[in-house]
């Protein structure tokens, strides 16, 4: 399977395509109109929905100011349960780690719920290499795995596709497909396609969305049932999830899991609310006899370290920041050429490939602050961007672990004009001598001005400096009094 593949690297040139592309820009535009009206709906009481922010939010900070001895909990109380715990500190090493796993059984065949960290590990593409196929039990995730493409949104994965390229992608790909328009015979159609897989499937891989410590439970949120029919039928059951996920108690769940669900769809409850507490036990007639959990870093730890930047970790996943986010709304998911796009993904993608690969994408905001202002755990998205921004650019502070990347962006030219800026505002004399110069060699500015005229008008700059200005405006109110105000 060749995977169409996006780079943040290439992200200008990426955005520029998108935002010429109508079609796309159409059916983002529609779905994002259509969720944060949802949202809207879902909290109609502006009270209850601070309540609940703060709520989520402490939650949060506080099982992250916990996180190693939670997770060394959550170990203990999954294997307690029967739940074999693997730890894994890179995308690499979770590859490995899985197709292991699936290879110690034999099994050629896997089912796999929607997961945004396996696809941050490129999953699919290394079990294919293996000879395992492995199908995308997810409805969206399996009309963008038909399409060969990746997620372009963390909970709606073909958002940006309408009916009529599904309706054609199905025509391509499904035997004996009644080409139709109808939403509901399209879903009907992969739903029948998908049950031959869930039968045939060896193994089933899973996403988690919360990870309890206290229990050793394993929550997962879907609308479908592919979730419940991926972790129960194939009789080897992998969930797969970030270190960041563990929450402390199983009390935690239903405030995190009401505005998840609300800032997400606009849903009160999603049809499913999944509980894994281990592999079948007897007399249980049901389920997999085998249950692993993966718990995986890559690149988590460092935001962790980092007491500012660590709240991008209090992250639940639920894509409000998105349906909110002007820039991804006209240029969509795959423009910025990460797993997570849109805002939190400039936050948490320097941190899984590091500031060097990703420094186009924290300037790729107007800092706006709808994302922070719909964010259910109140992650301040445009203040972690202005942090990650002065990063790319110059060295850690003292006493602060430097990022991975940290100052790739750094320009020579820019560092000696903000040098140069710099004393001349500390030399008035020879500030305001260069500013008068300049005024008067402005119309000599060249056109165009690079970067800066490619989608605004050359700047008209003032015939004097404001130093001039307010001499003269002086001169002159001198002169009225010394004549008593006569004009």
């Amino acid at each position: 399977m060749s995977v169409q593949h996006y780079y943040p690297s290439q992200f200008k040139q990426q955005a520029s395509d998108a935002l010429a592309n109508q079609t796309l820009r159409s059916n983002f535009r529609g779905a994002m109109d259509y969720l944060q009206q949802k949202r809207k709906d879902a909290f109609s009481d502006p009270q209850e929905l601070a309540q609940l922010r703060e709520h989520a939010e402490n939650i949060r900070q506080r099982c992250l100011s916990k996180l190693p001895q939670l997770l060394e909990q959550l170990e203990k109380n999954c294997q307690a349960n029967g739940i074999q715990v693997h730890w894994a500190e890179d995308a690499k090493q979770a590859q490995q780690l899985i197709a292991e796993l699936i290879q110690s059984q034999g099994a050629t065949k896997v089912v796999k719920g929607k997961s945004m960290v396996t696809e941050e590990i490129e999953l699919n593409q290394h079990l294919e290499g293996l000879g395992i196929e492995c199908v995308e039990s997810d409805m969206g995730e399996y009309i963008v795995q038909l399409a060969k493409e990746t997620p372009s949104h963390i909970i709606m994965p073909a958002i940006h596709k309408n009916k009529q390229q599904v309706a054609d992608l199905f025509k391509q790909h499904i035997k004996d497909f009644d080409y139709t328009l109808s939403v509901d015979k399209l879903i009907q159609t992969g739903r029948e396609a998908l049950r031959t897989k869930f039968k045939q499937a060896e193994v089933g891989i899973s996403g988690v969305n919360f990870a309890v410590a206290e229990t050793g439970t394993l929550c997962l949120v879907e609308n479908e049932g592919n979730g419940r029919m991926t972790t129960t039928v194939p009789p080897v059951h992998i969930a797969v999830t970030g270190i960041e996920k563990v929450v402390e108690f199983l009390s935690d769940v239903p405030p995190l899991f009401s505005i998840l669900t609300r800032s997400a769809t606009g849903q009160h409850i999603t049809t499913y609310f999944n509980m894994i507490s281990g592999p079948r036990r007897a007399p249980e007639r049901d389920g997999p006899s085998e249950v692993h959990l993966v718990l995986l870093d890559n690149g988590r730890s460092q935001a962790y370290a980092d007491e500012a930047l660590r709240k991008t970790l209090q992250c639940i996943r639920c894509g409000a920041c998105m349906n909110h986010c002007p820039v991804y709304t006209r240029v969509g998911g795959h423009a910025y050429g990460t797993t997570y796009p849109g805002p939190i993904g400039k936050i948490i993608s320097p941190h899984l490939q590091g500031l060097a690969q990703t420094s186009d994408l924290v300037t790729a905001s107007s800092l706006c602050g709808a994302c922070e202002e719909v964010c259910p755990v109140k992650i301040p998205i445009p203040s972690l961007l202005q942090r990650l921004r002065h990063d790319a650019k110059l060295p850690a502070a003292e006493q602060t672990p430097s990022l991975k990347g940290q100052a790739s962006a750094a320009s020579w030219t820019e560092h000696t004009a903000w040098r140069m800026w710099a004393w001349l505002s500390t030399h008035p004399s020879i500030y305001n001598w260069a500013m008068a110069v300049g005024v008067k060699l402005a119309k000599y500015l060249p056109m165009p001005m690079g970067e800066w005229t490619r989608c605004r008008n050359k700047p008209e700059l003032a015939s004097q400096t404001f130093h001039q200005t307010m001499k003269r405006r002086a001169s002159k109110s001198v002169t009225r009094s010394a004549t008593g105000g006569a004009r």
